[in-house]
């Protein structure tokens, strides 16, 4: 039964509680996977042709909020390429199926971000396959967990940092020659850059780093390019990243912090993106937008 996202309703019940069964996948984890999947619009989200005839490339788009960003693009009018790590090809395939369902051109582009050859790759092919670009989201990201500083790798730490901050350095410097004035750039960050949790602290470092590349590009993009550049940042989001390697303790209490007691749903920060991406977002740059449950983001 889809949610009702028109008709006035308590948030707080809107959506389900914390997860009662979640399941601690293997890194990157997939939506497949999950035994209480996420909410990302697949029933719910009607577009209105805000998006209509532009073209988007979304990293880690095969589920959770990349996933629920996708489909309300297409549903929105725009055509769509989508990132994500060959082992995400069944939750990728998804996707797609609504992405055409919505009449829009869809383009699959599988690859490990954190190698600069395949993020270079990654832009040509889309650009190539849809005839252009106008929108780009960076929103591929690693989690996990660590014990703290001293039980932290450097290969979790590099692993980490070329994902989440490198490939939005490769990928941002490949695609803005593409983008035309009115092209929109759309960064996700997250609630762990402003209070980060201690066994995420390195996860946490990097989406301080995101927040801090948005705002430090939003004047000269805006002034050499006339393209804007924002960030979204989510705070406890019921989606895979959360099961990869995660605590199942834990995850029985995901958003138990926020004054909604539930965690949010992929689907509930879709229209922020839309906003971001459409010509209705033409004054807003250099912006971190929360969507954390009451958390703040601050």
């Amino acid at each position: 039964m889809p949610v009702d996202l028109v008709t006035p309703q308590d948030p707080r019940s809107q959506y389900p509680g914390p997860p009662s069964s979640p399941e601690v996948q293997s890194a990157p984890g997939t939506q497949t996977g999950m035994s209480e999947k996420p909410d990302c619009g697949e029933l719910s989200y009607k577009g209105s042709g805000r998006l209509a005839g532009r073209k988007a490339l979304l990293t880690g788009a095969d589920s959770g909020i990349g996933r629920a960003a996708a489909i309300a693009f297409a549903r929105e009018g725009a055509d769509v390429a989508i990132n994500y790590l060959p082992d995400e090809q069944e939750d990728a395939e998804e996707v797609a199926k609504y992405i055409r369902e919505a009449g829009r051109k869809v383009v699959l582009l599988p690859g490990d971000i954190s190698h600069e050859g395949v993020c270079q790759r990654l832009v040509a092919d889309a650009v190539e396959q849809l005839g252009g670009l106008d929108i780009l989201v960076n929103n591929a990201g690693k989690m996990g967990k660590t014990e703290g500083i001293l039980e932290t790798t450097t290969q979790r730490f590099d692993t980490l940092m070329k994902t989440n901050v490198y490939a939005l350095f490769w990928i941002t410097k490949a695609a803005l020659p593409h983008l035309k004035p009115g092209g929109s750039i759309i960064n996700t960050t997250s609630v762990q850059g402003y209070d980060p949790t201690p066994t995420v602290f390195d996860y946490a470092m990097t989406k301080a780093a995101i927040a801090n590349f948005t705002k430090g590009l939003s004047k000269p993009l805006m002034e050499e390019h006339g393209v804007r550049i924002n960030g979204v940042a989510p705070g406890p989001i019921w989606t895979p990243l959360q099961e990869a390697d995660g605590s199942k303790d834990k995850l029985k209490k995901l958003g138990g912090e926020t004054p909604y007691k539930r965690p949010g749903q992929p689907v509930e920060l879709a229209a922020v993106y839309v906003l971001l991406a459409s010509q209705e977002g033409s004054y807003i740059t250099g912006e971190i937008y929360g969507v954390t449950g009451g958390l703040g983001i601050a």
